[in-house]
């Protein structure tokens, strides 16, 4: 059960709270009009019954509206019902606005966690279940992880990087100050040397980086005209990988340029995030090496939007930001023709926490049907994540993710920006509506 809060934390709770959350020991069963059990094979199922158990997973689901004996009934039969969404590239500590620098030189690691239990609680009723979080500081994002597992906050699931492992002065280290504070804000992920990289790396997996992130190439919003190619060398990047795999975690590298994300395929990585200048030797090695693609289109079309209205960004990152967010949508229409695996992932932080289902949208303008941008953000993310068996399906034994709209998302993925129900390891959170 969410435990009882106080304070800030226990105003931002009563917002989210339902009326009536299962008691401990009962059973619930969700009466679902239309259900969508399984996004891997399409088959939209009609008039089941989805049994919770008190543990939070899925006991079973039965066809026809059965009940039980002392258990709780959620009425969903005119609802279309579907797994939890995961997204795979969230930064629920931030988001991007007109106080971007003065927040670097201001907040603290509390001022963070707070403002990411704001964010987790809307994006959970956004109906997004589960999130990989890939750049924060590491007790900001940590406590967070945790206050959610242990229910003290209302949100999804949250795998957590922790501070990015960066080339010394690249992107995802801090540049824009005078040297003094630029000194002072430096990230604890930057290096230099294939050595200290890997040091890096062991670092982030013993303060508890679920996956590494790393950033392989320039970034939009690195506040520097350093392009988006190439930072780490070589050398670095299999350094890094073989870090990262020898204890067991996963590598994704964010990487916009051709020269870089080829390299840290061939490095070894295990996706990618953005990939917005995919070349011919970047599809081949997607499909060789069998890593994914996490697209992020919502992040370009948010910063080329920004740049365009001439807000919140500087010169340096408008520059980058008009060009980019143009090619992420070619980058997903030739991903997609060759075949390469790609998993739902947005960048929200970039663009506003609550919006991640604009996503769906542009993934279906890139030629991906409904039904499978739906897979997308369900079993395929799940799979790129280490989830299968846990997240992305409705199912025996699964995490009792659980989400409603009132269309059908098979035939328009619209109607996911207004979510109507939201179970979230077997507790309600958004009351049936």
């Amino acid at each position: 059960m969410i435990r009882t809060l106080t304070g800030a934390l226990a105003a931002l709770w009563l917002v989210a709270a339902p009326a009536a959350l299962a008691q401990d020991g009962e059973t619930t069963i969700i009466h679902a009009g239309r259900l969508l059990a399984d996004p891997a094979t399409g088959q939209v199922l009609t008039e089941r019954s989805i049994l919770v158990s008190p543990d939070g997973r899925i006991a079973g689901v039965e066809a026809g509206f059965v009940t039980r004996d002392g258990a709780r009934v959620i009425d969903l039969r005119d609802r279309f019902v579907l797994p939890g969404l995961i997204d795979s590239h969230v930064h629920l500590t931030s988001e991007l606005g007109p106080n971007q620098i003065m927040d670097e030189v201001t907040l603290t690691a509390s001022d963070a966690a707070l403002r990411g239990a704001e964010n987790a609680r809307i994006t959970v009723m956004a109906g997004f279940t589960t999130v990989a979080d890939v750049g924060a500081a590491n007790d900001a994002i940590f406590a967070l992880r945790r206050a959610v597992a242990e229910g003290r906050v209302p949100g999804p699931r949250i795998l957590a990087s922790g501070y990015g492992i960066t080339p010394d002065g690249g992107h995802g280290d801090v540049a824009g100050f005078s040297p003094a504070v630029n000194d002072a804000l430096r990230s604890p992920g930057a290096c230099s040397g294939a050595d200290a990289c890997r040091r890096a790396v062991r670092r982030q997996i013993q303060a508890g980086a679920d996956l590494i992130k790393i950033t392989a190439t320039g970034g939009v919003l690195s506040n520097t005209a350093a392009g988006v190619e190439q930072q780490f060398s070589d050398e670095e990047l299999r350094a890094i990988v073989d870090a990262a795999h020898a204890m067991g975690r996963r590598v994704t590298a964010h990487a916009h340029g051709a020269g870089g994300i080829n390299a840290a395929l061939r490095a070894g990585v295990d996706s990618i995030e953005h990939g917005s200048y995919t070349d011919a030797e970047s599809l081949r090695l997607f499909r060789a090496t069998g890593a994914y693609l996490v697209p992020t289109i919502l992040a370009g079309v948010t910063v080329e939007e920004m740049a365009n209205a001439g807000e919140v960004l500087t010169p340096a990152q408008a520059d980058k930001a008009r060009e980019v967010g143009t090619r992420m949508r070619q980058s997903i229409r030739n991903a997609r023709r060759a075949g390469v695996r790609v998993a739902f992932g947005t960048d929200t932080g970039v663009s506003r926490h609550g919006l991640n289902a604009r996503e769906f949208e542009f993934l279906v303008e890139g030629g991906f049907t409904p039904t499978e941008a739906i897979r997308l953000a369900t079993v395929d993310a799940a799979d790129h994540l280490q989830l299968t068996g846990t997240a992305g399906r409705i199912a025996p034994g699964y995490s009792a993710d659980v989400i409603a709209v009132a269309g059908d998302p098979t035939a328009d993925v619209g109607v996911l920006m207004d979510m109507r129900f939201v179970m979230a390891r077997g507790e309600v959170l958004r009351d049936p509506q």
